[in-house]
C-alpha cells in the first residue's frame, strides 16, 4: 500500500539502561549517554552487533554471552523535522512492528503503550507534531510484568511428570524452552524467542518493521480486496469482487477508481462512490471476466499477477493512491469422503484442480527478525520453487512473515499455509485482555495478507490442541486456547477474508484426544519416526532405538496430509567452518552440541548405527547424516505421493533454518542446500517415477502425475549389479491421469536380485529417473570407483562441471566453498560411465575452481555399529 504523503523514520539511536532508571524528559535531550546508531527496521541486537558492542551471537558459544541484552530497558530516540503538506487533515504516526513491550512519547507527550509484536499500532499526532521533533520509545524486558497463567503451569508440570515416568536419562533440558514459554503465553511475541529444538535462546527487542509519518487529506484508503469469487469449471468465465474501505475525515464526497491490468494488457476499470459522511465506509462491486488469466502454482501453470491501481479522489483531486499486485484464483479445502479407505480427504483445490502439496515447513530465516532482507526471501523461496516445492507452511511459533516473503511466493507460484502464532503450550484464552489482543491481531493480519494469491490456508495453531489432548486426555473446552482456535480466529477469518479456508490447528482431526493427530482425516505430524515412538506408525517393538527411528516406518503412515516429518542432518563443512571455532569441529564437542538444540544430542547416532554405521570423524558424520536424511525424505515423499488421492500433501520439517545448526532443515542457515534438498526435489517433480518394495519380494514401479494433463511415457527399467557385470533392461510404458498415481511395472521375486551388490534404476524422458537399493546404505557393495571431473568458467559467475564415473558412484556431490553458489543438481548417483553436466551459478570471479571439490560417499572400511555402552538412549 502506498501513502500519498508519508515520511519513513529509519534513523534512530539507542541506549540500554537498568530497568526503571530512565525517563522521557531527560532522555529527550541527554546526549551524554552512550547512544549508538540503530536502523529501523532492525533491532537492539543488530545495532549492538553493528556497533561492535557484542560478538555475533550465532558464532560458537556466543549465544550465552548475549543474555544480558534482554534484561535491560532499551530506549530508542529519533530527531526529525516535519513539513506538513498543504491540505493535510490528519497526521498519523504508524509503527508497523514493535517487539514487544513498549511505551512511546513524541515531543514529551506520552502517546501510548503497546505489547504485541504481531500487529501495527498508530497514533494521531496532528496536535503533537512540530517542525523539530523528538520521538522516544522505551522497550522493557519482554517478560516483565507477567504472571504465569495456571493453564500453562499445569501443562508444563504435567509434561515434567510424564518425563519422569518415562525414566529418561538425558541430562539436557529439552523442556527448557517450554519452561520459559509458559511465562510468555500472555504476551504476543514469537514463541521461539526463548529457544526451541532448532534454535537458540535469543529474544529480539526493538523496532522490527517500518515507522512512518503519514499525512492524510480528506480521506484515506483503509483496506481493499480484489478476489476471484466465482470461476466456471472450464475456466472460461468468472467474477471478480472488489471491496474498498475508506475513512472519511472531511465532509466531501469521494470516489475510488479501481483499475485491474493483466500482464497481457487487458484492463478492467470500475468506480466506487462514497458519501460525504465522516467515518469508515465500504463499497463493493462485482465485475464479470471472460477467459481470466489465472494464478497457478509453478507446476500447474503460470503464477499470473495483475496490477491493481486504486485512486481515491475528492471530486477530481487525488487524495490517496494504492498500487499492488494480485493473482486471480480460487482456493478450497476438499474434505469429502474417502470412499476407498474411509475417513475424509484433506486436499487443496486450486482453481478447482486437486493439488498434492509438495513442500516444507518455513521458519523465519533469522531469530533477529527485524534485519531479514528481501533478498533473503527471494533466495529461499526461489530454492523452494527450484526444488519443485509448491507449498510452504509458516509455522506458528515464529512470526507472520514480512511482506517480501508473501510477495515472492505470489511471484514464484508457491502456496502458503499460514499458522496463527500459537505453538506447543496452553494459552490463557479465558483472559479478556488477551482475547481482545488476539482478536485485534487476527483482524490486522487477515486484512494485511488476504490479497495474496499464494495464501491457501489460515491455521489456528501449531500442536497446542494436540499436546493438550495427549497430556490431559481431553479436548473439551477450557482455558487452554480453545476459545481462540474455535471461536475468535475462525470468526475473524470469515468476517475479514471469507475466501481462504480456516483450519483449527496443526495437527487436527476428528475423534478423541488421539484423533487430533490421526490418520482418518485432517492433517497429521509424523514424529513417531524421528523420536522412535508411537504404535500408530509401524510395529510396537523394534530391536534397537535406531530401528524405531528408521525412515522405513514412513511407509506405514496412511495419513491424509502429512504436515510435519523430518530427520536430522549436519550442514555442509563450509557452513560449520564459518560458525564454529576450529577446536569445536569435533563430533559432540560442547560447542558442536550447543548448535544441536534437540535432545538427547546423540539421538541421530542410533539411526546411523542401523543405516550407515558409526562415523569416525567429522567428514563422515556430515556425509552419513546427510545421506540418511536424503534417503529418508525421498522415501517418505515418494510413499506419500504414491498414496494420492488418499494422501494429498507432504510438508517436510523443515525447509530452512533460523541459525547455523544441526537440524531437520533441507537448506542450512547460510542457504546452502543439503543432500536432502536435492533428493526431495527429484522426488517432487510434477511427473515422477518411484520404486516400491512388495511384501512378496518383488518390486513395483509407480508413475505419479501432478500436472493438469494425462501423462503417457516410455521408460527403461534397469536391474543391474554395481560392478557392471549384469545390466538387464526392460522397456515400460505407462499412463497416469491428472492427480493420480499408478503402478506401471511389477518385477516378481524371481526377476529381482535383492542383494547388497544389486540395484534397480529407471530412466524416463527429459532426464526423469529414480533408483532403488536392497539394503542399508552402509552395507551396499558398490565396489571401487573414481570420478573424472572437468571444471570450466562458461559465463560470468557461472561454472560448468562435467563429471563422469568409472564404476558405480553413490552420493556424488560438489562442495559449496562460499554461500550463494547454486547447482543445477547435486548429491546424485552415477552408474559406470554415466556422465553429467552440472551448471553452477553464483561463483565469485576470484574463486579458485579447485575449491569446488567433487567426491562420492566416503565408504568406511568396515561396518561400525554404535557403542551401546556409551549411548544415552541405550541406558533408558
Amino acid at each position: 500500500m502506498v501513502e500519498l504523503d508519508s515520511l519513513t523514520l529509519d534513523a534512530f539511536e539507542i541506549v540500554g539502561l537498568p530497568v526503571g532508571s530512565g525517563g522521557p524528559s531527560a532522555l529527550a535531550t541527554d546526549d551524554t549517554l552512550d547512544w549508538i546508531p540503530a536502523r529501523a527496521p532492525g533491532g537492539v541486537h543488530t545495532a549492538l552487533l553493528e556497533a561492535g558492542r557484542i560478538d555475533d551471537p550465532y558464532y560458537g558459544a556466543n549465544e550465552r554471552a548475549a543474555e544480558w541484552v534482554e534484561k535491560l530497558e532499551w530506549w530508542y530516540r529519533a530527531r526529525f523535522d516535519a513539513d506538513v503538506p498543504a491540505g493535510t487533515t490528519r497526521t498519523r504516526l504508524v509503527f508497523d512492528g514493535l517487539d514487544t513491550v513498549v511505551d512511546i512519547w513524541l515531543n514529551g507527550r506520552r502517546l501510548g503503550h503497546h505489547e504485541n509484536q504481531f500487529r501495527a499500532v498508530e497514533y494521531d499526532v496532528t496536535e503533537v507534531l512540530a517542525e523539530e521533533n523528538v520521538l522516544l520509545l522505551r522497550f522493557r524486558p519482554p517478560l516483565e510484568g507477567l504472571t504465569t497463567p495456571d493453564s500453562s503451569t499445569r501443562m508444563v508440570r504435567r509434561m515434567q511428570l510424564l518425563r519422569k515416568l518415562t525414566r529418561s536419562s538425558d541430562t539436557g533440558d529439552p523442556l527448557g524452552a517450554m519452561t520459559a514459554l509458559q511465562h510468555a503465553t500472555g504476551r504476543r511475541k514469537a514463541a521461539m524467542s526463548w529457544g526451541w529444538d532448532f534454535g537458540p535462546n535469543l529474544p529480539a527487542i526493538g523496532i522490527w518493521r517500518p515507522v512512518r509519518l503519514v499525512h492524510d487529506r480528506s480521506a484515506t484508503i483503509r483496506s481493499y480486496r480484489v478476489v476471484l469469487d466465482e470461476l466456471s469449471e472450464d475456466h472460461r468465465s468468472g467474477r471478480i469482487r472488489v471491496d474498498v474501505e475508506i475513512e472519511t475525515l472531511a465532509p466531501r464526497t469521494h470516489t475510488a477508481e479501481v483499475r485491474l491490468t493483466s500482464p497481457t494488457g487487458r484492463v478492467l476499470t470500475t468506480h466506487l462512490p462514497f458519501p460525504a459522511d465522516r467515518g469508515t465506509g465500504t463499497a463493493q462491486v462485482f465485475l464479470p471476466v471472460v477467459d481470466p488469466e489465472l494464478w497457478w502454482t509453478h507446476d500447474l501453470g503460470d503464477p499470473t499477477l495483475h496490477t491493481v491501481d486504486i485512486v481515491l479522489r475528492a471530486e477530481d483531486e487525488p487524495v490517496h493512491t494504492v498500487q499492488s499486485r494480485v493473482g486471480l484464483r480460487t482456493i478450497a479445502l476438499d474434505q469429502g469422503i474417502d470412499t476407498e479407505e474411509g475417513g475424509r480427504r484433506f486436499r487443496f483445490l486450486l482453481n478447482g484442480v486437486p493439488v498434492f502439496a509438495r513442500g516444507g515447513n518455513w521458519l523465519t530465516p533469522h531469530m533477529l527478525t527485524g534485519g531479514i532482507t528481501a533478498d533473503t526471501y527471494c533466495d529461499l523461496v526461489g530454492l523452494a520453487r527450484d526444488g519443485n516445492l509448491t507449498m510452504l507452511r509458516v509455522w506458528g511459533g515464529g512470526i507472520y512473515e514480512h511482506d517480501a516473503f508473501y510477495d515472492v511466493c505470489d511471484e514464484l507460484g508457491v502456496l502458503v499455509w499460514q499458522d496463527f502464532m500459537f505453538a506447543c503450550i496452553s494459552y490463557p484464552s479465558a483472559d479478556a485482555r488477551l482475547q481482545a489482543e488476539v482478536r485485534a491481531e487476527a483482524e490486522y493480519q487477515v486484512r494485511r495478507l488476504r490479497n495474496h494469491a499464494c495464501l491457501a490456508l489460515w491455521c489456528g495453531n501449531n500442536e497446542v490442541e494436540w499436546l493438550h489432548g495427549m497430556i490431559f486426555w481431553t479436548r473439551r473446552k477450557g482455558d487452554w486456547g480453545h476459545h481462540f482456535f474455535h471461536d475468535i480466529l475462525p470468526t475473524t477469518v470469515a468476517e475479514h477474508d471469507g475466501v481462504v479456508p480456516y483450519w483449527p490447528g496443526s495437527p487436527f482431526g476428528s475423534g478423541g484426544p488421539f484423533g487430533t493427530n490421526g490418520s482418518r482425516d485432517g492433517d497429521r505430524h509424523n514424529w513417531e519416526v524421528w523420536h522412535g515412538a508411537g504404535a500408530r506408525v509401524g510395529s510396537k517393538r523394534y530391536p534397537t532405538h535406531g530401528d524405531a527411528r528408521h525412515y522405513r516406518r514412513y511407509g506405514y503412515d496412511r495419513g491424509k496430509f502429512i504436515s510435519e516429518f523430518g530427520i536430522h542432518a549436519s550442514p555442509e563443512l563450509s557452513t560449520l567452518q564459518r560458525w564454529l571455532p576450529a577446536d569445536a569441529l569435533v563430533v559432540h564437542s560442547e560447542i558442536f552440541d550447543l548448535h544441536n538444540k534437540d535432545h538427547p544430542k546423540d539421538k541421530g547416532d542410533e539411526l546411523l548405527a542401523v543405516t550407515t554405521g558409526m562415523p569416525q570423524d567429522l567428514d563422515e558424520y556430515i556425509a552419513f547424516t546427510q545421506a540418511v536424511q536424503a534417503e529418508g525424505m525421498a522415501f517418505a515423499v515418494e510413499h506419500f505421493r504414491r498414496r494420492q488421492p488418499h494422501t494429498s500433501g507432504a510438508l517436510v520439517w523443515s525447509f530452512n533454518d533460523v541459525w547455523p545448526a544441526f537440524s531437520w532443515s533441507l537448506v542450512d542457515f547460510d542457504r546452502v542446500p543439503k543432500a536432502a534438498y536435492y533428493a526431495v526435489a527429484r522426488a517432487s517433480t510434477p511427473v515422477a517415477l518411484s520404486f516400491r518394495d512388495r511384501d512378496d519380494g518383488g518390486l513395483e514401479l509407480w508413475l505419479v502425475n501432478n500436472t493438469r494433463d494425462t501423462v503417457d511415457l516410455a521408460a527403461e527399467v534397469e536391474l543391474g549389479r554395481f560392478d557392471g557385470t549384469t545390466r538387464r533392461t526392460i522397456s515400460v510404458n505407462g499412463t497416469a491421469a491428472s492427480s493420480t498415481s499408478v503402478p506401471i511395472w511389477t518385477g516378481n521375486a524371481s526377476q529381482v536380485e535383492r542383494s547388497p551388490e544389486h540395484y534397480a534404476w529407471v530412466t524416463g524422458p527429459g532426464g526423469l529417473h529414480a533408483r532403488h537399493y536392497f539394503t542399508e546404505i552402509g552395507r551396499l557393495r558398490t565396489g571401487s570407483s573414481r570420478l573424472l571431473v572437468n571444471r570450466e568458467r562458461t559465463a560470468p559467475g557461472t561454472v560448468t562441471l562435467w563429471i563422469e564415473s568409472v564404476g558405480f558412484s553413490y552420493f556424488v556431490h560438489a562442495s559449496s566453498p562460499v554461500p550463494g553458489m547454486r547447482f543445477s543438481d547435486n548429491y546424485f548417483d552415477l552408474r559406470d560411465r554415466d556422465r553429467v553436466e552440472i551448471t553452477v551459478t553464483g561463483v565469485p570471479d576470484d574463486l579458485d575452481l579447485k575449491a569446488i571439490t567433487v567426491a562420492s560417499y566416503p565408504w568406511p572400511g568396515e561396518w561400525r555399529p554404535v557403542d551401546h555402552a556409551a549411548g544415552s538412549e541405550a541406558r533408558r
